[in-house]
């Protein structure tokens, strides 16, 4: 976490910096649950690096976020949690960057592992995610959650 990564955008269009920033684990927030035991929330820094807005793709896209377990098994189970002050989707105008939350429902033993993004181009990018809540934005999140 932490590192920086220079990705296409979107359709092909615009280029983004994704920096993975802090990650959170909790068995809930204020009015959810998740269906395997887990929410993993990690935030992410946005940044586009040209003169065009760029937003991430999706996995209708056949891009977007997933999560891999230690043990190797991926998780497409990403969970549609609203987070307040964590923007989660849309283009980033050029000029300004933006710190959105990506939220995975996971079982207790997926703690930690790799977080994997494709992008535009079909690129795929990884980071290595600690098994114990970290990051500048942890404490902000957990307030967040706590609701």
């Amino acid at each position: 976490m932490g590192q920086g990564t220079e990705t296409v955008g979107a359709g092909s269009g615009g280029k983004l910096e994704i920096t993975p920033m802090s990650v959170v684990y909790a068995a809930k927030t204020a009015t959810d649950k998740p269906t395997r035991g887990l929410f993993a929330v990690v935030t992410v820094k946005e940044r586009p690096m040209t003169d065009v807005a760029a937003a991430e793709t999706t996995p209708t896209e056949k891009g977007g976020w997933q999560w891999i377990a230690a043990d190797g098994q991926a998780s497409n189970n990403e969970a549609n949690i609203f987070l307040k002050g964590f923007d989660s989707g849309g283009p980033i105008r050029s000029g300004a960057s933006q710190v959105r939350a990506r939220t995975f429902d996971i079982s207790n033993a997926q703690r930690g592992g790799i977080l994997r993004y494709t992008d535009g181009e079909g690129k795929t990018f990884r980071w290595t995610i600690p098994a114990q809540d970290s990051g500048p934005q942890a404490d902000q999140v957990k307030k967040v959650l706590a609701g």
